[in-house]
Formats: structure tokens, sequence, C-alpha cells
């Protein structure tokens, strides 16, 4: 099966009450990790690549892992660019292969948005590739995004219409009260999301796929992993799984998870180093890390977007 756009799970997830998986990769144990699961479950699956673990993996070896992956599990698979902020970095990943690519131009004002924003979804739908685009700005930190808790800001609802009329979008990201980051809400805080933004983009774009950036749980067992063995990450609360879904069930269509593979990840190595000191194969401490994702993966398929047995 080759490379596929994101429309037809999105047309499919939001008739079916439930959301994709949009997972950031970087190694070929994390894109093993993410499609076996996937695989096991039957899950339609989005692979997502930021410029900083393009970066790091380069390109041609990370569509290589990925051309690996649908050979292996035979799953309809999207690749797609996570936070790109230039033309130039989001032609080169159409150029490159990716089937779908993101331009975050939430940075600037509402007309710049939308002018980087048309400029992209023209190059991108004349190679047959689909457009995310961002509306409102996300607090936290991942890779090189850097918002700061003055610079964020909730979606405006009355101005998605215009935004997606006037660029041509295929879906839209927003802000709701998601976090990038592990760092999302200090304990003893109420975590919410706006779903009264929600319900109000809803209301404004019926049958348009919406997104969810930040949307990491920050699972308790894996921050505790890391902690226990030579970590010093402060507590934080997640994004409630149950805020998930139900944001799922509704107008959300692809649903970003990153932090919590990386929790699952260092916490898993720490604990082996220091169960086996003497160890040096690179093989024996990413065997675990690799099966601690799949089956977090496995859960968020089941239990958090409800998209297993869908692909």
């Amino acid at each position: 099966m080759p490379l596929v756009t994101s429309t037809e799970m999105f047309r499919k997830a939001y008739e079916g009450g439930y959301a994709i998986g949009a997972f950031n990769v970087n190694n070929m144990e994390i894109i093993q990790g993410i499609t076996e699961a996937a695989k096991e479950e039957n899950a339609p699956l989005i692979l997502q690549v930021s410029a900083g673990a393009r970066k790091y993996a380069n390109h041609t070896y990370l569509m290589k892992l990925i051309e690996a992956a649908i050979i292996e599990t035979n799953l309809p698979i999207c690749v797609h660019l996570d936070h790109g902020d230039t033309f130039e970095l989001c032609k080169s990943c159409i150029d490159g292969g990716f089937t779908s690519v993101m331009i975050d131009g939430s940075h600037h004002s509402f007309e710049d948005n939308i002018a980087l924003t048309r400029q992209v979804v023209e190059y991108a739908h004349d190679h047959g590739v689909v457009v995310e685009g961002e509306l409102g700005r996300l607090e936290g930190v991942e890779d090189d995004v850097k918002v700061s808790a003055e610079d964020a800001s909730y979606t405006n609802p009355s101005q998605v219409q215009e935004f997606v009329e006037r660029t041509g979008v295929d879906s839209l990201a927003i802000a709701i009260g998601t976090s990038h980051g592990a760092y999302k809400f200090k304990p003893g805080t109420k975590p919410q999301l706006r779903f009264d933004i929600l319900e109000e983009v809803e209301r404004r774009l019926p049958g348009f796929p919406i997104v969810l950036h930040g949307a990491s749980s920050v699972i308790p067992e894996f921050v505790q992993m890391v902690n226990t063995y030579g970590g010093n990450m402060p507590d934080a609360i997640g994004v409630p799984e149950d805020m998930l879904r139900k944001a799922a069930s509704m107008a959300v269509c692809k649903i970003n998870i990153d932090s919590d593979l990386r929790l699952a990840m260092t916490g898993t190595i720490r604990k082996y180093m220091a169960e086996h000191p003497a160890d040096f194969d690179p093989r024996q401490y990413l065997k675990p890390a690799r099966a601690a994702i799949k089956e977090m993966v496995r859960h968020k398929l089941i239990d958090v977007l409800g998209c297993n047995g869908k692909a």
C-alpha cells in the first residue's frame, strides 16, 4: 500500500466519532513500536516529523524507515510535517514525498497567516498533498516551537470560517487549552479544555476536521520511572484522557502525541541502564523501550482515540 493523505481518514473519523493518532517519530525503534501496535489493532496512522527530527534523522532515512513500516504492516499511513514554519520547509517536504504538511503561521498576524498558509496550500494541492493550518497559539516547548504563557492565545471561533475559506486548508489546528511539552498543568489544578470553543468552531465549520496539538497525557508511570532512575522532572499533569476522548467524539479528527513517546522511551532506558550498569549493547536497552512505546500506543489507539479496527 502506498502512502496516503489524511483526507479519507478524517472523513471516516468525523463520521465515526473517533480521532486518528498523529505520533511524532525520529528513529527506528519509535517507528517500529508505533506501527507494530497499529498493525495489531488495525488502526489508521499518521506519522509526523518535526523540522528538528528531520534534521536529526535525515529526511531520506526517515522516509525509508516509514516505507519499511508500510511493507511490514500494509496499513494506510500518512506522513505529515509537524509545525512547518516556512514555505520553503513545506515545499521541501512535499517534494520529498510527504503526503501532508502543517504550515504554522500562528505567530504572524491574521492576514499574514492567511497569506503564508494560502501559498503553501496552492503548492501542496498542485502536488496532491493536504495542508493543516493553525489559528491560536499553544503555550509550551516542542523542538523549535517555544511559546510563553504571555504569548499563548485561544483560537477565536469568529475567525475560523474566514481563515478556512480564504486559505483552502484541509484541516485546522486550534488552541483550546492543551500545551506542548510535558508540563501542561500544575499539580493541584483542575485541567480544563475549552469545549465551548470547540463546539463553536464545529458549529461554524460543520464536518471540517479539527486538530489538537500538545495532547500527551504525561503518563505518571513513565514520569516516575524517569525520576526513580536519575531524572529530575517536576510534577506535572497532562491532558486527561477522558477529555481527549470527548474531543475525539466531536470535531477533532487528529490528536498529536509526542511527549508520551519520549517519556516511555527515556523512562524505560533509564530503568534498564540502572538495573544493568555493565551492559553497553544498544539492542538490549532499546528493545524494552520499543516495547513500552508499543503498549503505550496500543492504549492510546483503543482507549483514547477509539480508532482501533478502523484501518
